[in-house]
C-alpha cells in the first residue's frame, strides 16, 4: 500500500495545510523522508465531526450482526496489510518485529472479541419490568431499560502501542462496538503505521456499506488539534492513553465545555510488587530473575511496568536484589519509542539517583553510540525515604525500578496506604504468607484495578474479566477498564422507556425479543427460549 501522508476523513483522503511532519526512526535518530504528512487543524476537526454527527443515528441503528461483521472486517483488513505494517511500525518505533507481530495479533483479537460481545447483546443491559396495574397501594407502569451509545467518540493514539492502543486499538474497538462513530487523532510517533491501519478501517466502513462518518483519522500538532477535537460539541466522550500531564489537560478541556464530557484517560502507574517473607525465603533468586525480565521487556515502556518493589529487610531480600541485579546487568540497552520518551526516562532516573539515601545497585549494558537506547537501572532505599520523597513515586516509564526495604510488615502496610492509585499490584506469596496477604488485600483493593499473585503485571489479557484501570492517577475514572469486554461500557448510557407501545420500543426491550438476547425480566434472568421472553 502506498502511503500518502493524508488524513482520512470519512471516505476522503485529505492533505492537511497546517504544516508538515515527517515520521521518525528512533533507532537511527533520523527522519523518515517519505511521505510528508500534512497536518490538520480546526477545519478538519469540523469536517470529521460533521460527518460523525450525520452517521451517528444511522450507525447505532444497524443490526448487531452487521456491527459485528464490521468489526471482523477491520480485523481481516489489518491482517491483509501483511508484512508492510510490521516493517513500518518497526521503523517508526524501534520495537522488535516479534513484539509487533504479537501486538498485531492482540489488535485483531480485540476487534473479534468485541464482535462476539456485540452479537451476544448482553452489553445492552436489557431490562424489563412489566406493568402491574392492580398493584396496591399504587399501580406500576411498564418500564424498560436499554443502553445506547453516548455519541461520537474522540480517541487519542498512544505512543507505546502503535497498534493495540492506537488507530484500531481498544478504545476504537469498544467505541465502534457500542455503536459510536470514532474520530482518531493519530500519534505523531507512528504516522505511517497509523495511515496503514486507518485505511484498513476506512475500507471496512465501505465494505459494510456504513455511513462514511463512522470513522475518521486526523493528523496534527497535539495541543492544537487535541483542543479542537475535545472541545467540539459533537464529541461526547474521549479515550486517551498517555502521560498524566496530557490526560489532565484533556480533562480540563472537557470540563470547561458548556456540556462537560467524560475523558477516560489511562495515565500514570508504578505497579508495586510486594515480596512476602516465605516467598522470598523459598525462591528469592527465581523471583529476582523473573522481575528483571518483566522490568526490561519492551524497554520498560509498558503502563504496567513494575516500577517499585517492597519487602521486609533481611538476607532473603538481599538475595533477591543480587539476583535481579545480576540479571539486569546482562540486559542490553534498548531503543525507546521517541527521543522525547528517552529524554524523560533519563531525567526520571537522574532524579531518583540524586535522592540522598538511594543507592544504584545495578545497571544494564551500555548503549554505546546507539541513540535513544535506555539502560536498565535498579535502585534500593528504605521505606522512610520513600514516604518522605515524592520523586521516588514518579513513573520513570522505562526499564528502571526502586526496591524499598521495610523494617517490618506494619511498615509495608503504611507504604501501601500511602501509595497513589495503581493499575496493578503484585503479590509474591507462598502458603505461609497468606495470613499477612489477607491483611494487605483490603488496602490494595482500594488502591488498584488488578491484583495478581506470583506473576508480573507486564501482560494484559484481552478477555471478559480483565480490568485495565484503577484509582487516580492511574486513570481518570476507576469505575471502568480500557481493556476487555466491559471497556464498551464507557461509551454507553442507560435509557428508560416508560409505557412505550411495542412498535416504538427498541428491539432490545421489545416483548418479542427480536434480538434473541438474555434479559432481566421482572427481576429474573430470562433466556430467549423462556416463556414470556421468546423470539416471535
Amino acid at each position: 500500500m502506498t502511503l500518502t501522508g493524508e488524513m482520512l476523513i470519512g471516505f476522503s483522503a485529505v492533505r492537511g495545510t497546517d504544516g508538515d511532519q515527517r515520521a521518525f526512526n528512533p533507532a537511527t535518530n533520523s527522519e523518515i523522508t517519505e511521505p510528508v504528512f500534512g497536518m490538520g487543524g480546526a477545519a478538519e476537526v469540523e469536517h470529521a465531526a460533521s460527518l460523525a454527527f450525520q452517521a451517528f443515528d444511522i450507525y447505532r441503528s444497524v443490526s448487531l450482526a452487521k456491527r459485528a461483521d464490521f468489526l471482523e472486517s477491520i480485523a481481516d483488513n489489518i491482517l491483509d496489510i501483511g508484512d508492510e505494517l510490521i516493517e513500518r511500525a518497526h521503523a517508526e518505533t524501534g520495537l522488535p518485529v516479534q513484539r509487533l507481530q504479537g501486538e498485531r495479533a492482540r489488535t485483531v483479537a480485540q476487534m473479534r472479541l468485541f464482535a462476539r460481545v456485540v452479537r451476544d447483546g448482553h452489553f445492552l443491559g436489557s431490562t424489563i419490568d412489566h406493568a402491574q396495574p392492580v398493584r396496591q397501594p399504587l399501580p406500576r407502569v411498564d418500564l424498560r431499560l436499554a443502553k445506547v451509545p453516548v455519541g461520537p467518540v474522540a480517541v487519542f493514539g498512544a505512543s507505546n502501542f502503535p497498534l493495540a492502543f492506537s488507530v484500531a486499538g481498544g478504545d476504537t474497538a469498544s467505541a465502534l462496538a457500542a455503536g459510536a462513530p470514532v474520530i482518531v487523532k493519530a500519534h505523531g510517533a507512528h504516522l505511517g503505521t497509523s495511515e496503514l491501519v486507518g485505511r484498513a478501517v476506512q475500507a471496512a466502513v465501505k465494505q459494510q456499506d456504513l455511513p462514511e462518518g463512522v470513522f475518521s483519522m486526523l493528523i496534527g500538532a497535539g495541543r492544537k488539534l487535541g483542543e479542537a477535537l475535545v472541545s467540539h460539541p459533537v464529541v461526547k466522550a474521549v479515550g486517551f492513553t498517555g502521560s498524566r500531564q496530557g490526560g489532565l489537560a484533556l480533562i480540563r478541556l472537557a470540563n470547561a465545555r458548556p456540556e462537560p464530557i467524560p475523558v477516560y484517560a489511562e495515565m500514570s502507574s508504578i505497579n508495586p510488587v510486594f515480596l512476602f517473607p516465605c516467598a522470598l525465603a523459598n525462591r528469592a533468586e527465581a523471583i529476582g530473575k523473573s522481575f528483571a525480565d518483566s522490568l526490561t521487556m519492551g524497554a520498560g515502556q509498558f503502563c504496567t511496568n513494575p516500577g517499585l518493589v517492597l519487602a521486609i529487610d533481611g538476607p532473603d531480600l538481599d538475595r533477591f536484589v543480587r539476583a535481579a541485579g545480576e540479571a539486569m546487568t546482562a540486559k542490553p540497552a534498548q531503543t525507546m519509542l521517541t527521543p522525547g520518551i528517552f529524554d524523560a526516562y533519563c531525567t526520571g532516573t537522574r532524579n531518583v539517583s540524586e535522592v540522598q539515601g538511594v543507592v544504584k545497585v545495578a545497571q544494564g549494558e551500555s548503549a554505546g553510540e546507539r541513540p535513544n537506547a535506555a539502560q536498565a537501572e535498579l535502585y534500593v532505599t528504605d521505606a522512610q525515604r520513600l514516604l518522605a520523597t515524592p520523586a521516588l513515586e514518579a513513573e520513570m516509564f522505562g526499564p528502571a525500578s526502586v526496591v524499598i526495604r521495610a523494617r517490618d510488615f506494619d511498615e509495608m502496610l503504611r507504604v501501601a496506604e500511602h501509595m497513589e492509585g495503581q493499575l496493578t499490584v503484585t503479590l509474591q506469596i507462598d502458603e505461609g504468607d497468606h495470613a499477612d496477604a489477607q491483611r494487605l488485600l483490603p488496602v490494595l483493593e482500594r488502591k488498584a484495578g488488578r491484583i495478581l499473585a506470583n506473576g508480573f503485571p507486564t501482560g494484559v489479557e484481552v478477555c471478559h474479566a480483565m480490568v485495565h484501570g484503577g484509582p487516580f492517577p492511574s486513570t481518570s475514572n476507576s469505575m471502568f477498564t480500557s481493556v476487555g469486554a466491559t471497556a464498551i461500557d464507557r461509551f454507553l448510557r442507560p435509557v428508560c422507556y416508560q409505557d412505550l407501545p411495542e412498535t416504538l420500543r427498541p428491539d432490545a426491550v421489545k416483548e418479542s425479543n427480536p434480538l434473541g438476547i438474555r434479559r432481566l425480566v421482572d427481576g429474573e434472568l430470562a433466556t430467549p427460549a423462556q416463556v414470556g421472553d421468546s423470539i416471535a
